[in-house]
């Protein structure tokens, strides 16, 4: 984990640089404190390629518990005659 306090935001060129070497995020302190984050877009989409995973399968989870579910052999047969698979 990266942190940097927001005075190195000045040079940018090498936050870039950081950013997508590591492929971590870099948490930007002012006063000592947290203030910001800062990462690359590769590692930005990635982070929201697993949380819509994870929304997926909580999503799923509570349909499951919801008793929203069908059976599996008997949607893909329905499927399949539809469309002519």
């Amino acid at each position: 984990m990266q942190i940097i306090p927001i005075k190195d935001l000045r040079d940018t060129n090498k936050i870039s640089d950081l950013c997508n070497e590591t492929n971590e995020p870099i948490f930007i302190t002012k006063n000592g404190y947290g203030d910001m984050v800062v990462m690359s877009i590769k590692t930005y989409e990635e982070k929201l390629e697993k949380i819509e995973m994870y929304e997926g399968i909580l999503a799923g989870l509570s349909n499951a518990e919801e008793g929203k579910t069908i059976n599996g052999p008997k949607a893909l047969k329905e499927l399949r005659e539809k469309y002519g698979l």
